[in-house]
Protein backbone atom coordinates (compact mmCIF):
# COMPACT_ATOMS: atom_id res chain seq x y z
CA UNK A 1 0.00 0.00 0.00
CA UNK A 2 2.45 2.41 0.99
CA UNK A 3 4.28 1.66 -2.84
CA UNK A 4 0.98 2.91 -4.21
CA UNK A 5 0.84 5.66 -2.61
CA UNK A 6 4.89 6.97 -3.25
CA UNK A 7 4.41 5.87 -7.24
CA UNK A 8 0.86 8.06 -7.02
CA UNK A 9 2.18 11.06 -5.10
CA UNK A 10 5.31 10.82 -7.20
CA UNK A 11 2.56 10.77 -10.39
CA UNK A 12 0.61 13.35 -8.98
CA UNK A 13 3.07 15.90 -8.13
CA UNK A 14 4.47 15.23 -11.94
CA UNK A 15 1.40 15.63 -13.39
CA UNK A 16 0.55 19.14 -11.14
CA UNK A 17 3.61 20.63 -11.77
CA UNK A 18 3.37 19.72 -15.94
CA UNK A 19 -0.14 21.04 -15.76
CA UNK A 20 0.06 24.20 -13.43
CA UNK A 21 2.56 25.38 -15.79
CA UNK A 22 0.59 25.14 -19.13
CA UNK A 23 -3.39 24.90 -18.14
CA UNK A 24 -3.34 24.39 -14.36
CA UNK A 25 -5.79 21.88 -15.04
CA UNK A 26 -5.70 17.69 -14.56
CA UNK A 27 -7.42 16.66 -17.30
CA UNK A 28 -9.78 13.16 -17.61
CA UNK A 29 -7.06 11.05 -19.72
CA UNK A 30 -4.47 12.16 -16.82
CA UNK A 31 -6.51 11.40 -13.74
CA UNK A 32 -7.30 8.14 -15.41
CA UNK A 33 -3.98 7.49 -16.35
CA UNK A 34 -3.25 8.33 -12.15
CA UNK A 35 -5.87 5.94 -11.23
CA UNK A 36 -4.80 3.16 -13.78
CA UNK A 37 -0.91 3.53 -11.91
CA UNK A 38 -2.63 3.18 -8.84
CA UNK A 39 -4.55 0.16 -9.53
CA UNK A 40 -1.99 -1.65 -11.63
CA UNK A 41 1.06 -0.98 -8.72
CA UNK A 42 -1.45 -2.35 -5.49
CA UNK A 43 -0.49 -5.66 -3.90
CA UNK A 44 -2.73 -7.86 -4.87
CA UNK A 45 -2.85 -9.37 -0.87
CA UNK A 46 -4.11 -6.00 0.24
CA UNK A 47 -5.85 -4.53 -2.30
CA UNK A 48 -6.63 -0.63 -2.24
CA UNK A 49 -9.96 0.09 0.44
CA UNK A 50 -13.11 0.39 -2.20
CA UNK A 51 -14.23 3.51 0.38
CA UNK A 52 -11.04 5.50 -0.82
CA UNK A 53 -11.28 4.71 -4.03
CA UNK A 54 -15.02 6.21 -4.42
CA UNK A 55 -13.80 9.14 -2.39
CA UNK A 56 -11.04 9.85 -5.26
CA UNK A 57 -13.44 9.61 -7.88
CA UNK A 58 -15.75 11.88 -5.92
CA UNK A 59 -12.87 14.34 -5.38
CA UNK A 60 -12.16 14.33 -8.89
CA UNK A 61 -16.08 14.61 -9.70
CA UNK A 62 -16.16 17.99 -8.01
CA UNK A 63 -12.36 19.60 -8.90
CA UNK A 64 -14.16 19.27 -12.65
CA UNK A 65 -17.66 20.90 -11.67
CA UNK A 66 -15.51 23.76 -10.02
CA UNK A 67 -13.58 24.15 -13.13
CA UNK A 68 -16.34 24.15 -15.28
CA UNK A 69 -18.37 26.54 -13.07
CA UNK A 70 -14.91 28.63 -12.77
CA UNK A 71 -14.64 28.84 -16.74
CA UNK A 72 -18.50 29.56 -16.87
CA UNK A 73 -18.02 32.58 -14.31
CA UNK A 74 -15.27 34.36 -16.20
CA UNK A 75 -16.91 33.93 -19.38
CA UNK A 76 -19.72 35.67 -18.02
CA UNK A 77 -17.53 38.48 -16.55
CA UNK A 78 -16.24 38.82 -19.82
CA UNK A 79 -19.46 39.80 -21.48
CA UNK A 80 -20.45 41.38 -18.72
CA UNK A 81 -17.04 44.10 -19.35
CA UNK A 82 -17.68 44.04 -23.23
CA UNK A 83 -21.50 45.29 -22.11
CA UNK A 84 -20.01 47.69 -19.71
CA UNK A 85 -17.37 49.18 -22.26
CA UNK A 86 -20.07 49.52 -25.09
CA UNK A 87 -22.66 50.71 -22.54
CA UNK A 88 -19.83 53.53 -21.49
CA UNK A 89 -19.42 54.59 -25.08
CA UNK A 90 -22.62 54.59 -25.78
CA UNK A 91 -23.56 57.01 -23.06
CA UNK A 92 -20.30 59.16 -24.05
CA UNK A 93 -21.45 59.58 -27.36
CA UNK A 94 -24.72 61.28 -26.26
Amino acid sequence: MTAVTSTTSAATTTSTTSSSSSSLKLGTTDFLKLLMTQLENQNPLDPSDPTEFTSQLATYSQLEQQISMNDTLTTMSDTMSNVLTQVSLLASES
